[in-house]
């Protein structure tokens, strides 16, 4: 589990082809407190450290993780996001994010608004309905939320703290960046599924289910 909060700023050191899979070397400080097994968000995507020693670690992205994100174009000398998994017991800023990348966005394009920078970008239709005004989202590992979506495109707000901290300025027209949507929606969606189905429980129980119940649970 990870909060989308950014710890720093790695850059990749060297990416080596290994059957349908890549492996990764990047060099960053954080590495320093990974131990063979551990896990670390990457642009986002959840990877576990095959090695590490002083301040570089490397991690292996099988094939599934490169159709799935953008990993896989990664070269050598491309900054990444990084981020250690939450430890219990730590302070919880961002929001609840898997590191289970749903898709890539397309980059629309970045516009100065004084005290922010406004980001648009187009999500694939199949994620467009699991982001709303106000929700939460993940792009590139980063914790942020939706200021707008009109259908399949949306923009989100970069405030200067996070300007510093991420390259997300830095992006340009037509670039893809790891999205992972809000884990609420996919639960919201799958529950009331399961009620138009008449069975809300995989056990069968056929339990009523309605708002008030999901209003009790938090939704």
């Amino acid at each position: 589990m990870f909060t989308g909060l950014i710890e720093e700023l790695g850059r990749v050191e060297a990416v080596r082809r290994r059957g349908e899979g890549v492996e990764l070397t990047i060099r960053a400080r954080l590495g320093e407190q990974l131990e063979i097994g551990d896990s670390v968000a990457i642009d986002g995507a959840c990877q576990t450290a095959t090695a590490a020693s002083g301040g570089r670690f490397t991690v292996f992205a099988m094939r599934e993780t490169r159709a799935r994100t953008t990993l896989g174009e990664l070269k050598a000398g491309d900054e990444v996001h990084l981020e250690l998994a939450l430890r219990a017991g730590g302070r919880f800023g961002g929001h609840f994010v898997q590191g289970h990348v749903d898709g890539v966005a397309v980059v629309e394009g970045l516009e100065d608004r004084g005290d922010s920078t406004r980001l648009d970008f187009v999500l694939p239709d199949e994620l467009a309905r699991y982001v709303i005004a106000q929700g939460s989202i993940t792009l590139a590992g980063v914790s942020l939320t939706v200021v707008g979506i009109e259908g399949g495109r949306a923009w989100v707000a970069l405030i200067p703290q996070t300007a510093a901290d991420t390259r997300l300025t830095r992006l340009r027209k037509g670039m893809r960046i790891n999205v992972e949507v809000d884990v609420l929606a996919r639960y919201v969606e799958r529950l009331l599924a399961a009620r138009e189905e008449g069975d809300p429980e995989p056990g069968g129980s056929r339990r009523g289910l309605d708002w008030e119940t999901l209003r009790g649970a938090g939704y």
